[in-house]
């Protein structure tokens, strides 16, 4: 690579990413110095189109980054009303009342939000301050300096041929430096990943764990809408096989979201996410909601479950991880979108401080104790053996558990169970499939449920042909020499895309990745049992297209 020319532009900062914490960081740096030069780079064909998330936004980001924003017009129209949980047996429902939870729990104040409009609007605060704002360009590689520091990335890399050489209509891309390099890619962002296994940042913490998210927005009679109901629930069709659980919100115009969440440290390499999510719009209480509506938009994206322990360390020479490069999700909350903002606006006062004292590619420390010392930390470590407990006792006992686990801790500060251990990765998770029976999944009905590839259609997801093969096989005979005999090959199931199939060719079996699919959620990166499989980003502007998620 090093025969390759490019145009070099210089910034303060540079961020990689314009989800809720790269555009925190940015809007909260210019606040500071109008001055300083900071640059967003996003993958998305527009800010927004990656956005994938629930969600009910707890504001607290929003008011300390932007206290006046509802005369600003930020997009938070639905306050909730109204929160649900119910237990789900395959028939029939148990509302579990509100009175024993903890406070954290509650969702008063809270709003229903599209993140991604949230985050399109958050962009214009931005671009009104000077931010400079790049959608369409993909961060392929990082640039290092000459003591070991991150001093930029490699951005805007269009017309690869098909093997990844550069051919005669390449166009190389540009590099750009900043003092710090801020990464806000989400989840299981590839360059965070690079950055994590380099600087060995993880050491000293658990693994971290994940889930897949799958959602939908539906429209739906207006005699059933409720705006501002909350609803989640657990159990089937679940059950055992995986933890995990639904959650149904009532936003504007007769619109509600209608998501599931799979935790990916299942047991059973036959069970299949997206089909669980299919099954789950048929029990009784979400059939009867939704019959006479339509699905409008679908949607996939990992999520991080690993909480406090998890979190690597955040800062290394020259570069600093924010919102869920890190993982920064309250899991029983299902609420990271606050701890974003927060720690975008962390990371911003600490490179501005670093700035103005003339340093630059160095670690900041400041940034780091912020997050683990602050709003952040305290909000994160209240709630740290919730997931590890589901993992290791299942849903009842978890619940009756993590409930008082998180009273003690909200009323005292302490924990009788100390800081449980998450134990194996997701990926370790995956048993043989001979010690586990297949899983007859009804056949979507096209009506309430949808097969994969349709759905996937609703995700306006493109990715031009003629490049290289964004998911990587580092053995490309390993699915069907192993996965295939050892665990059915769970990247059919898996993958909410439908990416990923195993097809007979001349007699024999044979793998297939359909890249084109791919709507980014980075699951295969995540839950492949031989960890075979990396997702790395292709040219800008490629993915989802996402609307209104």
């Amino acid at each position: 690579m090093a025969e390759i020319e490019r145009e070099t532009m210089e910034y303060d900062v540079v961020i990689v990413g314009a989800g809720p914490a790269g555009l925190s960081a940015a809007i909260r740096l210019k606040q500071l110095d109008a001055d300083l030069e900071v640059v967003v780079l996003e993958k998305g064909s527009e800010v927004g189109a990656h956005i994938l998330s629930g969600a009910v936004l707890d504001p607290c980001g929003l008011d300390a980054l932007i206290p006046d924003w509802k005369e600003k017009g930020a997009p938070l129209n639905t306050e909730v009303k109204e929160d649900n949980f119910y237990m789900l047996g395959e028939a029939g429902e148990v509302r579990i009342p509100n009175f024993p939870m903890p406070p954290l729990m509650n969702n008063h104040g809270n709003y229903i939000v599209s993140m991604g409009n949230v985050c399109r609007w958050m962009a214009e605060q931005a671009e009104e301050l000077g931010v400079e704002i790049f959608p369409g360009m993909s961060c392929s590689e990082l640039v290092y300096g000459d003591k070991g520091e991150v001093k930029g990335v490699v951005a805007g890399v269009f017309g690869l041929e098909e093997d990844g050489s550069y051919g005669p209509n390449t166009e190389p891309g540009m590099e750009l430096h900043g003092k710090y390099v801020f990464l806000s890619e989400g989840v299981r962002g590839s360059l965070s990943k690079e950055v994590i296994a380099k600087y060995d940042l993880q050491a000293g913490k658990d693994v971290q764990k994940y889930g897949v998210g799958m959602k939908e927005i539906w429209e739906i009679d207006p005699a059933k809408h409720k705006e501002g109901t909350v609803t989640h629930t657990m159990g089937w069709p679940l059950n055992s096989n995986a933890g995990g659980g639904s959650f149904i919100y009532h936003l504007e115009n007769n619109q509600v979201y209608v998501g599931f969440v799979v935790h990916l440290n299942y047991k059973n390499p036959h069970l299949y996410p997206y089909m669980e999510f299919q099954r789950f719009k048929h029990h009784p209480m979400v059939a009867d909601l939704l019959k006479g509506g339509k699905r409008v938009a679908y949607g996939a994206r990992a999520i991080t479950e690993g909480g406090y322990q998890s979190m690597p360390k955040l800062v290394a020479p020259g570069v600093a991880l924010l919102g869920c490069s890190a993982g920064m999700v309250n899991v029983p909350r299902i609420k990271g979108n606050h701890n974003a903002m927060l720690s975008g606006k962390s990371a911003a006062e600490a490179a501005y401080a670093a700035i103005k004292a003339d340093r630059s590619g160095d670690e900041l420390p400041e940034y780091e104790a912020a997050v683990r010392d602050g709003e952040i930390g305290k909000d994160l470590k209240k709630v740290r053996n919730v997931k590890p407990m589901w993992s290791k006792w299942g849903m009842l006992p978890s619940l009756a558990l993590g409930g008082l686990d998180m009273w003690t801790n909200t009323l005292f500060g302490l924990s009788l169970f100390g800081t449980l251990k998450h134990g194996k990765n997701d990926a370790e998770s995956t048993e043989e499939a001979s010690k586990h029976k297949e899983i007859d999944y009804p056949k979507p009905d096209g009506v309430l449920s949808f097969d994969r590839l349709t759905n996937v259609s609703f995700a306006a997801t493109n990715h031009e042909e003629s490049q290289p093969c964004h998911l990587r096989l580092a053995d490309p005979n390993l699915p069907i020499s192993t996965n295939l005999p050892k665990f059915n090959e769970p990247a059919q199931r898996y993958c909410p895309a439908g990416v990923y199939e195993v097809v007979e060719k001349d007699g024999k079996p044979e793998f297939v990745v359909n890249f084109q699919n791919c709507v980014h959620c980075k699951t295969c990166d995540i839950k492949d049992p031989s960890q075979n499989i990396t997702w790395t980003t292709p040219q800008g502007g490629d993915g989802p297209n996402y609307p209104n998620m």
